[in-house]
C-alpha cells in the first residue's frame, strides 16, 4: 500500500508540473513556417498573417531559393543580426554589404502588439529621412536578440521611444514644408529657413506631447523576461518569429565581427518552406 500511494503521490506530482509547464507555454501563432538553416543550428519560424504582405513576399522569395548562401552580414551582440543581401552570396572577404535589394521595396505593416520581442524577425529598411513611409527591404531581414531590462528601465525606453516619435515626425513634417524650405536656400536666407525648422520642431514636440507613448502591461512583462529591443517598437515590420531555435541567435551573435559587424567568419543561411 505504501508503495502504491507513493508512485500514486508521483504520477500527480509529475502530471501537475506538466499541466503547470503546459499552460505557461504560449500557443505558437497561426501562419506559414519556414526553416532558416545554418552552421549553428535550425530556427523554425513563423511568418504572421497579420502582415500578409511581408508574409507573402518571403515565402515567394524562399521558394524561389533567394536567401540560399546569402550571409548574415551584420552582426551586433545584445542587439540583432542581420542578412538577406543578395550581394553577399558571392562577397569577397573584405567587401561592405549591407546596400543589396531587389527592384521593389514592401509597404510598412507595423501593427500595434507587435513588439520587437526576443527571436522575432522584422524586415530592415532604408531610414526615416530618405525613406518616410518605413518601406521595408524586399530581402533583407533581422533576428532580435536585445536585451533583458529591469522595471527601472521603463522610464528611459519610454523616452527613447518619445524622442524617436519626434525625430520622426520632424522629418516627415519637414518634407512637406521642402518647397518653403527651398526657397529660402535659394535667397540665402539662414535666418528664415532656420526659423521654419524650429517651428516644424516645435510642432512635432508638441503633437508627441499631447499624446506620448508609454509601454504597454504586455512590452513590460516581455522586456523584463524574455528580452527584445523595445527602442525599435513601432519604427519596422515585424513579420514574425522563431518558435524553435532560439539558441542560434545568441550563438551567431557571439561570433567575433570586423568592419561594419561583419563576422570574421561567412556564417550562411538556407531558408525552405515547412509549412504552407
Amino acid at each position: 500500500m505504501k508503495n502504491l500511494l507513493t508512485k500514486v503521490f508521483l504520477f500527480l506530482t509529475i502530471a501537475l508540473i506538466s499541466s503547470c509547464s503546459f499552460s505557461q507555454n504560449k500557443p505558437v501563432p497561426e501562419g506559414p513556417m519556414v526553416l532558416i538553416k545554418t552552421k549553428y543550428g535550425d530556427m523554425k519560424v513563423v511568418l504572421y498573417n497579420e502582415t500578409p504582405l511581408h508574409r507573402d513576399n518571403f515565402m515567394k522569395l524562399t521558394k524561389e531559393k533567394v536567401f540560399d548562401s546569402l550571409i548574415f552580414h551584420r552582426v551586433i551582440k545584445g542587439f540583432m543580426v542581420q542578412g538577406g543581401d543578395p550581394n553577399s552570396k558571392r562577397a569577397t572577404k573584405d567587401q561592405l554589404l549591407g546596400d543589396g535589394d531587389l527592384n521593389y521595396t514592401v509597404p510598412a505593416e507595423i501593427r500595434p502588439g507587435i513588439i520587437h520581442k526576443k527571436g522575432v524577425i522584422a524586415a530592415a529598411r532604408n531610414g526615416d529621412e530618405e525613406n518616410p513611409e518605413r518601406r521595408s527591404s524586399a530581402t533583407q531581414f533581422y533576428l532580435a536578440q536585445g536585451k533583458v531590462y529591469k522595471l527601472d528601465d521603463v522610464p528611459a525606453i519610454e523616452q527613447n521611444l518619445n524622442g524617436r516619435a519626434v525625430e520622426s515626425l520632424f522629418l516627415k513634417l519637414k518634407a512637406e514644408k521642402i518647397d518653403t524650405l527651398m526657397l529660402f536656400q535659394m535667397a540665402r536666407n539662414q535666418a528664415g529657413y532656420d526659423k521654419v525648422l524650429a517651428k516644424i520642431r516645435q510642432q512635432a514636440e508638441n503633437q508627441v506631447a499631447q499624446n506620448p507613448i508609454k509601454l504597454t502591461k504586455q512590452q513590460i512583462e516581455t522586456y523584463t523576461t524574455l528580452g527584445g529591443i523595445p527602442h525599435l517598437d513601432g519604427a519596422y515590420t515585424v513579420f514574425g518569429e522563431v518558435v524553435e531555435g532560439m539558441a542560434v541567435i545568441d550563438s551567431i551573435a557571439a561570433q567575433p565581427t570586423g568592419k561594419a559587424d561583419r563576422p570574421l567568419e561567412n556564417i550562411r543561411m538556407k531558408i525552405e518552406v515547412i509549412k504552407e
